[in-house]
């Protein structure tokens, strides 16, 4: 089997478990980008999710949406590989806690340079309006989940671009955005000029030291514990979260790794929330349609 074959083989698979997962268009253009090689090329993308035979009329509109994206977005499915493999979801040899984070912290750089908005979410496919959509519908959530309201003081943990630090700002009191890259922080702090409300920091990415106990009512954890569990820091950073966290403070984390394994992730966050005297609101649920996060939220034991 040539290369070419075996990417074929691949490109399939991914288009058929997708399809069975009942994942959006966007979700598998960007999951398309992820696994497959650069040998294949969009335009070989879009034929082969237009040979494959589907039985129902929703899984055929389903392809037919997918070739119509590779079709239009060339260009942008080589910046999604190129922002993608930018970043190395894997320990290396050797490398200590400190290390890894300084080579994630460079992997985000030179992807926020490709794509501010593939850098944070590869289904935006590079494009604002659909992260500015993604970013709506998990604002939605948080706010059914009483994370934000006026009278709320956010942390938020891996803010990227400071996408949510924008579509949050008018609705809590205060918001304190931190993250590893100086280029995500750079394009945040230009999302943000003018947001008094709106704090913005570069951290070490170790741990939450810089902060007090009980400083916030409630925290964001967005896609970025799975970069502490690949850098053996989760732990800690779970615990961190509980001290700076207010009686019956929550923390929002979506997704705490990229095993692929919803019930190894419930599981580590049951044990870590047994450990931190905390408890688990929300269990490993998918309630997003734009974008694949599981979703886990903990309370701070204490409090009304």
């Amino acid at each position: 089997m040539t290369v070419t074959e075996q990417d074929r083989a691949t490109a399939r698979r991914v288009l058929q478990d997708c399809m069975a997962n009942g994942l959006s268009p966007e979700v598998t253009v960007a999951r398309l980008a992820l696994c497959l090689k650069p040998d294949i090329q969009a335009e070989e993308l879009k034929n082969i999710a237009m040979e494959m035979g589907s039985h129902t009329p929703h899984q055929r509109g389903w392809l037919e949406e997918i070739a119509t994206l590779l079709s239009c977005q060339a260009d942008r499915f080589d910046n999604l590989r190129a922002a993608a493999a930018c970043v190395i979801h894997e320990r290396l040899s050797e490398e200590t806690h400190e290390m890894t984070v300084a080579r994630l912290a460079c992997g985000f750089d030179k992807a926020a340079a490709i794509s501010p908005a593939a850098s944070v979410q590869l289904s935006s496919l590079g494009e604002e309006e659909r992260l500015s959509a993604a970013t709506a519908e998990i604002t939605s959530w948080l706010e059914q989940q009483g994370i934000i309201g006026p009278d709320k003081t956010i942390l938020d943990i891996g803010c990227g671009i400071g996408r949510f630090e924008y579509a949050l700002c008018s609705r809590v009191r205060h918001i304190v955005g931190i993250d590893i890259s100086c280029g995500m922080l750079a394009i945040a702090r230009r999302r943000c000029a003018g947001l008094s409300n709106v704090e913005l920091r570069q951290t070490s990415g170790l741990d939450l030291g810089e902060f007090e106990v009980a400083s916030f009512d409630a925290i964001l954890a967005l896609d970025c514990f799975p970069y502490l569990v690949l850098a053996g820091i989760a732990e800690q950073h779970f615990s961190e979260m509980a001290r700076v966290l207010r009686p019956a403070g929550k923390a929002a984390i979506l997704n705490y790794s990229y095993r692929m394994s919803t019930a190894l992730d419930a599981c580590d966050i049951r044990r870590l929330a047994h450990m931190c005297a905390m408890d688990v609101i929300v269990d490993g649920e998918k309630p997003f349609r734009r974008w694949d996060g599981t979703a886990f939220l903990v309370r701070r034991v204490g409090g009304t």
